[in-house]
């Protein structure tokens, strides 16, 4: 039986940062936007994204593209189960 390698998505050029944002820091967050978590666009917990980050529902990720004409940008998802 062959060896399936395992792919580690963040390293991939097409796959911007994510990251956890802390529960402190998700709640300014949510203030500064004046919004609930499921108001943000959602991310699947089983995302291999979200899994590498060890994202659980209820969390938020904060994702930063890099663009050539935009410079970097920065989005946010909420992890609902999936």
């Amino acid at each position: 039986m062959e060896e399936k390698e395992e792919l580690n998505v963040s390293v991939h050029m097409l796959v911007p940062k994510h990251e956890l944002v802390p529960k402190e820091e998700a709640n300014e967050i949510l203030k500064q936007f004046n919004a609930k978590p499921d108001q943000f666009p959602f991310i699947l917990s089983r995302d291999p994204a979200a899994v590498e980050i060890g994202a659980k529902a209820g969390d938020l990720i904060r994702i930063t593209r890099r663009s050539e004409t935009a410079g970097e940008t920065i989005y946010y998802r909420y992890v609902v189960e999936g």
